[in-house]
């Protein structure tokens, strides 16, 4: 054999082992990306004692957009599991709680979207939900709206959000102070603007008024920041929240993530580890899709509100529902 049919055979096996290698490891890290995820069978725990899903009547005139309209319940947990979620914040290891609360409406077609975002401080009628080891909780009057995750979980959550709402919840999405924190430092920050000088010493936050690039750490204690803003109640925060929301999405588009195969990894890798969704987006190619049906949708046509509240005649520290607004809110999302 000649020296440059041996080269051009060594090149080959060479490019050969390389490709191997490559399909290899990106069948590692396809896996290593969907383990990462934690999944809740909601469908099957909750039944049909739901609220229906709408019916489609597209036009016979006009084309039936792309995808169809979806209401996705996005929780962030407070969870105590995990040393770097204690070291967050997150408390002992006795349980958790729902933090925030989004209900995303995806418009069909993905032209535009509505996240609203629940007080957690919201007095409501928790209905009666399955347990994880079996049984039911009972029927709660009154009660605090975050308990729902406290008492039953994600399951809990999504059937308290539906019997406030009307509106059935397509999808589930549970991130945890952890899974936030390592999604903004691997974006490399976020940039938010702040009217007021915030000074919290439960979040840990001291920032003067003005514009500042925060990483995963600081925009986790923005995101939970309450007393050291303005009545120092949730409203407030939730304000912080919404524009928190809109900042990542510009930070997301900003960014062309698939032409630095090394930053998608680790931006997947951060947004999967504290994941926790409903069977229906419990894989890479479920979020994928997701996210794919999503890339034209562009931060100015997110619109964020705050469901209307009022302030609990039973107790002053509390909110409900402001009707007939919020009702009406809710309908423009079936």
């Amino acid at each position: 054999m000649g020296r440059r049919s041996r080269a051009l055979r060594i090149a080959g096996l060479t490019l050969a082992g390389a490709l191997v290698l490559g399909v290899g490891a990106a069948g590692w890290a396809y896996w290593h990306l969907s383990d990462n995820i934690t999944s809740v069978d909601i469908n099957n725990a909750l039944g049909d004692n739901r609220p229906p899903k709408p019916a489609l009547t597209p036009s016979p005139s006009a084309p039936a957009p792309p995808s169809e309209a979806l209401n996705i319940l996005v929780l962030g947990s407070d969870s105590r599991s995990g040393e770097e979620n204690r070291r967050l914040g997150g408390g002992d290891s006795s349980g958790a709680r729902s933090d925030t609360a989004m209900v995303v409406h995806l418009d069909a077609g993905r032209a535009g979207a509505t996240v609203v975002s629940i007080p957690r401080d919201t007095l409501v009628t928790r209905p009666s939900c399955p347990r994880p080891s079996g049984g039911s909780t009972a029927v709660a009057y009154n009660s605090m709206f975050n308990n729902a995750y406290a008492v039953g979980g994600p399951v809990c959550a999504v059937k308290t959000v539906e019997a406030v709402t009307g509106v059935r919840m397509d999808h589930y999405v549970e991130i945890d102070f952890s899974g936030f924190a390592k999604l903004v430092d691997a974006l490399g920050g976020v940039t938010v603007t702040t009217d007021e000088d915030i000074a919290d010493d439960d979040s840990h936050l001291h920032l003067k008024a003005g514009t500042h690039h925060l990483d995963g750490t600081q925009a986790l204690a923005l995101a939970r920041t309450r007393h050291g803003i303005g009545d120092g109640s949730d409203l407030g925060r939730i304000g912080l929240q919404q524009q928190l929301v809109k900042a990542l999405l510009e930070q997301i588009a900003a960014q062309d993530l698939l032409t630095d195969p090394a930053k998608l990894y680790r931006v997947a890798d951060a947004v999967t580890a504290g994941l926790t969704t409903d069977t229906g987006l419990d894989s890479l190619a479920e979020l994928t899709r997701l996210g794919q049906s999503l890339k034209d949708l562009s931060a100015s046509a997110v619109r964020t509100v705050t469901m209307p509240v009022v302030r609990a005649p039973s107790d002053p520290n509390r909110v409900v529902a402001e009707e007939p607004e919020a009702r009406k809110l809710w309908e423009s999302l079936r």
